[in-house]
């Protein structure tokens, strides 16, 4: 699995962090997504799946 984010779309909820902090964290500034680990390891994959749902903008897109 490949994570794209998009920092444009997104609008700084915070879900992909309560989902999965190993993977994903906010910019200090303005709460934009940040992606710490572009292909996670596949005991980190349910949570990122369940972060790319709970993404309210649709900001995370998965490559399988």
């Amino acid at each position: 699995m490949k994570i794209v984010v998009d920092q444009d779309k997104c609008v700084s909820s915070g879900q992909c962090v309560l989902n999965a902090s190993d993977v994903f964290d906010q910019r200090e500034d303005d709460g934009v997504v940040e992606l710490l680990v572009d292909s996670p390891h596949p005991d980190q994959e349910p949570d990122v799946r369940n972060a790319a749902a709970a993404c309210p903008a649709l900001a995370i897109h998965l490559e399988e």
